[in-house]
This record gives structure tokens, C-alpha cells and sequence, in this order.
């Protein structure tokens, strides 16, 4: 068994996540503002919180015995295209419609880090990574889309 960092620590996981933070923390200082809603559904918002955690946690850190790696260097390829390309995508809507508040906005500032952390975990065959993946997804998604653009919707 490996004991070394590298066994633990996923740097290409990391460079990803990065990416998707960066422009999270850029956004949030220069307009705390835009990460309130008027509208709240406390289980939905608890889920979400401990999927991002886990999506957090897992697309940089690997347990032994909770994944199995790449199935193949295809797979590897795919892994790290697939994320460069949704991460690139994520960071370019983010540049475009920083000012600019819009369902796409939405829609793809939710789908793409989905997409991403899903990707991951599915290819790295990362079972705790794609769990926090599905939960982390459709939550996000509802909160960020559905319940923000949805003025007629009440949860208590």
C-alpha cells in the first residue's frame, strides 16, 4: 500500500477545484449580494451544503478502498479534457456574465461544476466523490435555478 501524499492528494483534482473557486471567491467579495435569496428550503439547502462539502473534499482526496481509479488511460484522457473543458466553460460564463444576472447564467453556473465533480467521480471510479456528485447536483441546480427564478414557490 502506498503511504505517500500522492496516494491521498489528487493534484489534477485540485487544479480543477481551484478553478471553480476562484472566480466563486472573486464574485463573492465584489458582490456578496448575489449569493442571497429571498427564498429558502432549509432540507434542500442542508443537502446541498454537505454534497458541496463532499464534492469538495473528495475531488482532491482519495480514501483507500472508496474508489478504484482510471479504467484506462482513455479514461484518464477523458478525465482530464472533460474537466479542463467544463472548468474553461465555467470560468468563460463566469467573465461574460459576471454583471449580468440571467437564467443561462444560472443554468450554466449550476450544471457545469455538476457536470464536473459527476465526471470525476464516475471516471475515477470515486464512489464518494459521485455520491456527493448526486447529491451536490440536482440540489444545487433547484436552489441556484429553480427556487431563485420561481417567485410562486413557498417551502418552510
Amino acid at each position: 500500500m502506498d503511504t505517500s501524499i500522492w496516494a491521498w492528494l489528487d493534484p489534477f483534482g485540485l487544479i480543477f477545484l481551484v478553478g471553480i473557486l476562484i472566480p466563486n471567491l472573486i464574485y463573492a467579495f465584489r458582490r456578496p449580494e448575489g449569493f442571497e435569496s429571498g427564498w429558502h428550503c432549509r432540507p434542500l439547502e442542508i443537502m446541498e451544503q454537505a454534497g458541496r462539502i463532499g464534492c469538495t473534499a473528495f475531488m482532491v482526496l482519495h480514501f483507500p478502498g472508496t474508489g478504484w481509479g482510471f479504467a484506462s488511460q482513455g479514461a484518464f484522457v477523458t478525465y482530464l479534457i472533460g474537466n479542463a473543458a467544463l472548468v474553461g466553460a465555467y470560468c468563460l460564463v463566469w467573465a461574460v456574465c459576471f454583471r449580468r444576472p440571467s437564467k443561462f447564467r444560472a443554468w450554466a453556473l449550476s450544471v457545469l461544476p455538476s457536470a464536473a465533480f459527476l465526471l470525476s467521480g464516475i471516471l475515477e471510479h470515486h464512489l464518494l466523490l459521485t455520491l456527493s456528485a448526486l447529491i451536490f447536483a440536482p440540489c444545487h441546480i433547484f436552489l441556484s435555478v429553480i427556487l431563485k427564478s420561481n417567485k410562486t414557490l413557498r417551502f418552510y
